[in-house]
């Protein structure tokens, strides 16, 4: 199966529109493509129970953000904040993310080192 291709990425300012989170807005920690799932910083967190280990050497519970599904959210407009679609366009053979809502642009997508 080909790897899906969000336009959501780790460092992006999301805001959660479904679920318990709903109207938060945090940082993306981490992208899981294979899950279609992202961590939001201070979204979703979890209580995990451990035990003692070695990084953990009084073992106990611990809070931790737990993934949400990539539908569940979305980009924050760089100009109000509020949620908006991605659009990519060239511009000087450029490829570029910007907001659809306002027309800001987000960032440069650069191809990845290997290729």
């Amino acid at each position: 199966m080909a790897k899906k291709k969000f336009k959501i990425k780790a460092g992006d300012k999301v805001v959660v529109i479904a679920g318990k989170d709903k109207g938060k807005v945090g940082k993306v920690l981490k992208v899981l493509p294979e899950e279609e799932r992202v961590i939001v910083e201070g979204v979703r967190i979890v209580k995990k129970h451990l035990k003692p280990s070695q990084k953990y050497p009084e073992g106990g519970i611990i809070e931790k953000e737990a993934p949400i599904h990539i539908s569940n959210v979305m980009l924050a407009d760089p100009k109000d904040g509020k949620p908006t679609r991605v659009g990519i366009k060239f511009e000087n053979g450029k490829k570029i993310r910007y907001a659809k809502r306002s027309g800001a642009t987000i960032d440069e997508i650069s191809k990845p080192a290997g290729r």
